[in-house]
């Protein structure tokens, strides 16, 4: 089964209390989620492979260790997983970024896909699929397969807040994908929305009803 990390840090439970507040506008709900994720970037990218190189620094030569390799992807679930990729890209700047367009049925909650843009060595790249809520798993679980049909392999799932419904899901379909989230909340609502959550995460990021 899945490992599923839930983060415990002071300051990511800080902003993500004042993302949750009504009265956070979109300018600060904005600029709080790229320091969330960048905070949950450093820890879930903690076993990145390192190398040995030779450097020579203002005083003598000396080894040192650097990134085997960043042969990183960055996959936001459009278009509340675009509110991911700076945040991510502020510590990994030569990341590769896809795009997967899913949206959910309005009846039957069902998540449909419009679009899907990946890198063309998708199958060499670590691969972070992020998405600000993990409500029914449903677009989680579907993005997922379309990597995998597109050769992906190594992919972790990051997510804001998720339901217990969603981890479930998650965790039952892609048992091989870890999942990293800031907050685990109590359930879903009658409409398939995370309770209590922060609303609609899109519509926060990006100022639309």
């Amino acid at each position: 089964m899945s490992k599923v990390y839930v983060f415990d840090h002071p300051l990511i439970q800080h902003k993500v209390t004042i993302m949750r507040m009504k009265e956070t506008g979109t300018k600060e709900f904005k600029e709080l989620a790229k320091e969330v994720v960048t905070l949950m970037t450093y820890e879930a990218t903690r076993d990145l492979p390192l190398k040995e190189v030779e450097i020579e620094t203002p005083m003598c030569r000396t080894t040192q260790k650097m990134l085997a390799g960043e042969d990183i992807a960055i996959i936001p679930i459009l278009r509340a997983g675009l509110g991911f990729v700076d945040g991510m890209l502020a510590c990994v700047p030569n990341a590769k970024v896809g795009h997967i367009g899913l949206y959910r049925d309005p009846d039957t909650h069902m998540p449909v896909e419009y679009y899907c843009k990946l890198p063309t060595d998708i199958e060499k790249r670590k691969i972070f699929v992020v998405d600000p809520m993990l409500a029914t798993g449903g677009s989680a679980v579907d993005a997922i397969n379309s990597i995998k049909l597109r050769g992906g392999k190594d992919i972790v799932f990051m997510c804001l807040i998720a339901a217990p419904e969603g981890i479930e899901k998650l965790s039952q379909a892609h048992p091989d994908v870890d999942i990293y989230i800031a907050a685990k909340d109590e359930r879903l609502n009658e409409n398939a929305y995370i309770l209590p959550g922060l609303g609609d995460a899109g519509d926060r990021l990006f100022g639309t009803k």
